[in-house]
């Protein structure tokens, strides 16, 4: 059995809170004054259909589109006017929908680039192999392009690359969009270590099965607005929520 990975760990925790957040697209109100937070060590999901406002929601938290209103706060830092490159630098690590690797480059170095922020030094090749031993098979192949990946590889190496700046908190955007089954399960059970290491995670997910297997608490968005929250075992078992996206 391979050992826990340690990448997780951080001496400086904070709480992510997000107030009256709201994004607009031209005339049209993506996300409506939602509020939530997200506790140090926490794990906290967002679930909804398509068009719901998850994926804006966490573009607009990691300053990728503007902003109509809201406040952002990483524990005393306020994070609302921070611009996007910057964001990683203040602990925001982001992991975007359709992960977004460089296909010219060799996993090593997309992995590396990961760790722009940080010095090279023996923490940062500490962090490398720590990512080689949630990923085993980023390892493996740390020398071949990551275009030649499979999908699920380069969600594998999308995940390390942002781990490799050591954030506070982790933000995933559909990590199982395209995945099969079998890769979904991996790749679950790679947030759940993270989880089990103290690492602050934030999903958003149309896969409403993993959301719930990898979080401890849930929100569930429609039409830019937050309809339900509770503890993910909770929504999981609710008639609505079962109905709607577990198709039970």
């Amino acid at each position: 059995m391979l050992p826990a990975p340690r990448v997780a760990r951080t001496e400086t925790a904070a709480t992510l809170a997000v107030d009256d957040l709201s994004v607009h697209y031209g005339g049209v109100r993506a996300v409506r004054s939602i509020s939530f937070s997200v506790q140090p060590g926490a794990s906290v999901g967002i679930i909804g259909a398509n068009g719901a406002g998850k994926t804006s929601t966490l573009k607009a938290l990691m300053g990728l589109v503007p902003r109509g209103g809201g406040r952002i706060m990483l524990g005393e830092r306020d994070l609302t006017r921070v611009r996007a490159r910057d964001m990683v630098r203040h602990g925001i690590g982001y992991v975007p929908e359709g992960r977004h690797v460089f296909p010219g480059l060799t996993v090593e170095k997309n992995l590396l680039l990961g760790a722009y922020a940080r010095r090279w030094d023996a923490e940062t090749r500490g962090t490398l192999v720590e990512v080689h031993e949630l990923f085993p098979v980023l390892g493996e192949m740390s020398q071949r392009l990551a275009g030649a990946l499979s999908g699920g590889q380069q969600q594998m190496l999308s995940i390390g690359r942002a781990l490799m700046a050591k954030p506070r908190i982790l933000l995933l955007d559909e990590p199982s969009m395209g995945l099969s089954p079998k890769l979904v399960g991996e790749i679950l059970s790679a947030l759940k270590r993270l989880r089990e290491e103290g690492m602050s995670l934030l999903l958003v997910e149309q896969n409403a099965k993993l959301t719930f297997g990898a979080t401890s608490h849930c929100l569930v968005m429609e039409n830019g607005s937050v309809a339900m929250t509770g503890t993910s075992d909770a929504l999981s078992r609710d008639i609505r929520v079962r109905q709607i996206y577990l198709g039970l």
